[in-house]
């Protein structure tokens, strides 16, 4: 796609604020030039690729089911993205919005594309466990992943800050419902988000706080949601995503058009016939067991796949292994019980921070054997 030299494609006209200066595609190298290299370097980088003749762009997928997917994406739909984004949370020019999450993947990306959309102000910080650590300024938005609003909650300055953010997004992974309750009581607005890479960022929102708090996602205006056959979620968003998308999320569609997740298709675990939902079993578990940990399985000659809770040692909290085993079995139904209960240094992540299922299927594979 080939453009006249003065004339610019769309995604080639937008612009955003950095430390009270507009960039935009003829300012931004000499403009970035005078900034540190880290996170600026990754920034520059993106831009490159932002600005130049091309309509698409590479992204990768997180990689927390499998192996990474790399994806070509349009410019023009990952805008359309922004600007549902931008106006469901009313977002207007020089609002301040962080940036604190790695531009290799779409939700970095995405929080640059709405700056560039809507004129914001980036407030930018390497990505980090805390990302509020040294901002000052306060913020309109930010979009962050459980993990690092978990540990700005864990120190009093960074909570404070936290609170003081306007609108916080949640996104790429689940909230626990310890966070979950947490963050129930500041009095700002705050959303889990659900989405993909193929849709560009999210699709839909959660109230996690205030009187709107919910269990149910709302799909944005001209999304179309339904079941697949296997009770999936299947996306309809023309906007963003040229081909409706059949998820491996099984939700529970509702009349009023919002949905609710009740797991992955591909963490379901058929232990003897009976397909036992992962994420159904960790949330039980979620009331007894205060470190991290992860349910899996292993090949069993009898069942087919057998349970395994994989669960990190904590020299601090000192969990005595008996007394978990007979809880575990105090809150769970026998078919939902592992067979094995193993305790490891770290559990398995990906870059983004997700459980990685498939590494947790293989160092289980690797501890036990029927």
């Amino acid at each position: 796609m080939m453009k006249d030299s003065k004339q610019q494609a769309s995604w080639q006209a937008c612009s955003f604020i950095m430390e009270g200066k507009t960039f935009s595609m003829e300012t931004y190298r000499k403009g970035l030039s005078s900034f540190p290299d880290n996170p600026y370097q990754e920034l520059l980088q993106f831009l490159d690729e932002w600005f130049d003749e091309s309509p698409t762009l590479r992204v990768f997928t997180s990689g927390s089911t499998g192996t990474p997917k790399e994806l070509l994406v349009r410019k023009e739909q990952m805008m359309n993205s922004a600007r549902i984004t931008c106006e469901a949370l009313h977002l207007q020019k020089g609002d301040k919005a962080l940036l604190c999450m790695p531009l290799r993947y779409i939700a970095g990306k995405m929080v640059v594309v709405r700056a560039l959309v809507a004129g914001l102000e980036l407030i930018v910080r390497e990505p980090s466990g805390h990302p509020l650590a040294d901002v000052n300024e306060h913020l309109r938005f930010a979009a962050m992943i459980p993990l690092q609003v978990f540990n700005s909650l864990s120190v009093p300055q960074e909570a404070s800050r936290l609170e003081d953010t306007d609108i916080l997004i949640i996104g790429g992974g689940a909230i626990d419902k310890q966070l979950e309750t947490a963050l129930r009581k500041m009095k700002n607005t705050i959303y889990s988000t659900y989405g993909m890479t193929e849709t560009l960022s999210h699709i839909a929102l959660r109230r996690l706080n205030g009187t709107e708090a919910s269990e149910r996602y709302t799909p944005f205006p001209l999304v179309s949601i339904s079941l697949s056959a296997d009770h999936t979620l299947v996306i309809h968003a023309p906007q963003v995503c040229d081909e409706t998308l059949v998820t491996n999320d099984v939700v529970e569609l509702f009349p009023d058009g919002t949905f609710q997740i009740i797991g992955r298709k591909d963490n379901i675990i058929n232990s003897g016939g009976i397909k036992i939902q992962t994420e159904c079993v960790e949330k039980t578990l979620r009331s007894i067991i205060s470190v991290n940990f992860a349910l899996t399985a292993v090949p069993h000659p009898k069942f087919g796949e057998a349970l395994v809770l994989l669960v990190e040692k904590d020299n601090e909290k000192k969990i005595d292994p008996k007394e978990l085993e007979g809880q575990v079995k105090s809150v769970l139904p026998k078919y939902q019980q592992p067979k094995q209960i193993l305790w490891i240094e770290a559990l398995p992540l990906t870059q983004t921070g997700k459980i990685s299922r498939a590494e947790c299927r293989k160092l289980a594979a690797e501890l036990v054997h029927y």
